[in-house]
């Protein structure tokens, strides 16, 4: 079956279509940011809607103490729940692979891009900081999670307000939530892009996934610069393929990029 599917999208491919007819370098419609969909749970909450993909991030604070290595900085935490009620090929309990792959990718982006100035998030230097813990849902599996999730993690930040807290007594508030928002340096895009056959296609669906031969998520920076790069598929990339790849990242960042809050 997959091997007639793959042939099915090849064949459509090398005509320079797809099967929900869209051109090979095109998102799918309509792509939908929500904010504040969970305002009494979470500090900050966004749901995405990527065509027929959903997902819905929250962003809560803690205050913990700083890593060793680096004392005067507070840090994040991506944590990916595919849920069942999803697709039928999620099942309940711990992280697989799939999960802890998307949750690397979406933290990466967000780490390396130096998005989110760490040393603002220290309370106390080697004692306490603020620790931004960012919980990623899948309401519907319908493929590319790691952009969507990536846009619902970065809408969620943008939403987030931190809770009152008490310097004194150690206590965070989370019932009194403050104006003051995370200050966001730069916003990480990412762009997932599939090899089927000779074809490179952006925003992959379901069915496209299923014959990929490769697929590279590259997360592009405000400045111009590559923040993060991930590799999926049992084929490899030419280097002439990767340069291709990422000409299109950053070709459909600023697609991406006027979903969310300026």
């Amino acid at each position: 079956m997959v091997s007639e599917l793959k042939s099915y999208i090849e064949s459509l491919l090398s005509k320079g279509v797809r099967a929900d007819l869209r051109k090979l370098d095109e998102y799918r419609k309509p792509i939908n940011v929500e904010y504040g969909i969970s305002a009494k749970s979470a500090e900050g909450s966004a749901k995405i809607t990527m065509g027929d993909t959903v997902i819905v991030a929250g962003v809560k604070f803690g205050v913990d103490k700083p890593y060793p290595d680096n004392p005067d900085e507070g840090s994040i935490v991506v944590n990916v729940e595919l849920l069942p009620l999803s697709s039928p090929d999620f099942e309940s309990g711990p992280p697989d692979v799939d999960a802890i792959e998307l949750a690397r990718v979406v933290d990466r982006a967000v780490r390396e891009s130096k998005a989110i100035d760490f040393k603002k998030l220290c309370i106390k230097e080697g004692e306490k900081c603020w620790m931004i813990f960012i919980d990623i849902y899948t309401i519907n599996e319908a493929g590319n999670l790691f952009d969507a999730a990536n846009l619902a993690a970065l809408a969620a930040l943008q939403d987030a307000r931190y809770p009152k807290y008490d310097e004194k007594t150690g206590v965070v508030a989370y019932d009194e939530r403050t104006s003051k928002p995370i200050e966001l340096l730069k916003i990480p895009i990412s762009c997932t892009i599939l090899k089927i056959g000779n074809n490179l296609i952006v925003d992959p669906d379901l069915e496209e996934e299923k014959a990929m031969d490769a697929r590279l998520t590259v997360a592009t920076a405000d400045d111009d610069t590559i923040c993060a790069m991930q590799k999926g598929g049992e084929v490899p990339l030419t280097t002439e393929e990767v340069k291709k790849i990422v000409d299109i990242a950053f070709k459909k960042r600023p697609e991406l990029l006027k979903y969310l809050k300026k």
